[in-house]
């Protein structure tokens, strides 16, 4: 699976989805202005020690990124008509959110309308942490592809199942 932020603005969202990606296998793509050096150290805080086995990949702008990479592309924004549960992820999907302040460029979303995808949720709610939005839709994707790849169960400390 592969991850897209374009131009995130918050270390500890990008921190986070990097752990979540390093936990997945997936690949987070960050498309610049990035709103943070990678550097920081609200990053690596959140990211703990496991920034340093993430995939990931840098781009200049959208326009580079596309150039670089072919596949599958969904588009996360609360403006979507379809929900993130009712479309179809390949093993190598790409999911693309926005920064946190705007979203994606709505130009981007009229280009691939029947590619937004939505994470339900009350009316006057106006969205939801981009960290929190990147795992629930992930898990969705990787569970409909049986989450290949994944350990199959959790071990406890002292005990045995």
């Amino acid at each position: 699976m592969n991850i897209v932020l374009l131009e995130p603005e918050i270390p500890h969202n990008t921190g986070a989805i990097g752990r979540t990606c390093v936990a997945t296998g997936s690949v987070l793509h960050l498309i610049k202005p990035l709103g943070f050096l990678v550097t920081e150290k609200a990053i690596r805080r959140t990211g703990l020690d496991y920034w340093a086995d993430l995939d990931v990949r840098y781009y200049d702008n959208f326009e580079h990124f596309i150039s670089k990479n072919s596949g599958e592309m969904f588009f996360a924004t609360t403006k979507a008509l379809h929900n993130y549960s009712d479309v179809k992820y390949n093993t190598d999907s790409y999911i693309i959110f926005g920064k946190e302040s705007a979203g994606l460029p709505e130009e981007l979303l009229v280009k691939n309308k029947d590619r937004c995808i939505r994470i339900p949720m009350l009316e006057n709610t106006r969205s939801l942490n981009l960290s929190v939005s990147a795992g629930i839709i992930l898990f969705e994707a990787l569970r409909q592809n049986s989450f290949v790849g994944l350990k199959e169960k959790g071990e406890l400390h002292k005990g045995q199942w």
